[in-house]
């Protein structure tokens, strides 16, 4: 049974200065650019029957710098769409609305917990098929990340508030006596 490699999109401006990022379509800085080209080397020894990356040009870059060549573009690994919260940091959404929860929430004239889980389920039903023929990587963002993670993991969305995720990162997905598992996570580039 092959494994799900999650990988991280590289830094933008806005990552580097934690403004939520969805929609609006950032090129990498020079450093996510490095560090992008730097998974290229923990990636060298796997091969993949597909890799599936978010439609974003920061993710279709890192994979490309990564060294992966993208089969399918899917919007549903994109980023949670942050509607009102778009390039915004979350202690500027707390001034205006204190105790406000992504994981719980969601976002003013975006996405729900529940529409994220719902299209990341229609992700990993579609891959774990393709698991049986081998490793699927994944190339995504940083809240999709966790929020596939939780999924795979059989767990409520929320539970992706517990997964650090730094960019330019490899997570693997497997599974541990047919049970989906956490192989590795939020793995900087060696």
């Amino acid at each position: 049974m092959g494994e799900i490699v999650v990988v991280r999109h590289g830094q933008t401006e806005w990552s580097a200065a934690g403004r939520h990022t969805s929609t609006t379509d950032l090129d990498l800085t020079r450093e996510g650019e490095s560090r992008a080209r730097a998974l290229s080397r923990a990636l060298r020894n796997r091969s993949f029957v597909a890799v599936v990356s978010s439609p974003r040009r920061r993710a279709r870059r890192t994979a490309e710098l990564a060294g992966l060549t993208v089969t399918d573009v899917d919007n549903d690994v994109a980023e949670w769409d942050y509607g009102a919260y778009e390039g915004r940091t979350t202690a500027d959404i707390h001034a205006e609305a204190p105790g406000w929860d992504l994981w719980r929430e969601g976002c003013p004239g975006g996405e729900t917990p529940q529409q994220v889980a719902d299209r990341l389920d229609r992700v990993l039903a579609k891959l774990r098929p393709m698991l049986a023929l081998g490793d699927v990587a994944v190339v995504s963002h940083g809240h999709a990340s966790r929020s596939l993670a939780a999924r795979w993991l059989e767990q409520p969305i929320a539970f992706g508030a517990h997964l650090t995720l730094g960019t330019a990162t490899i997570s693997v997905l497997g599974h541990e006596h047919e049970i989906p598992s956490l192989h590795q996570w939020n793995a900087p580039p060696s």
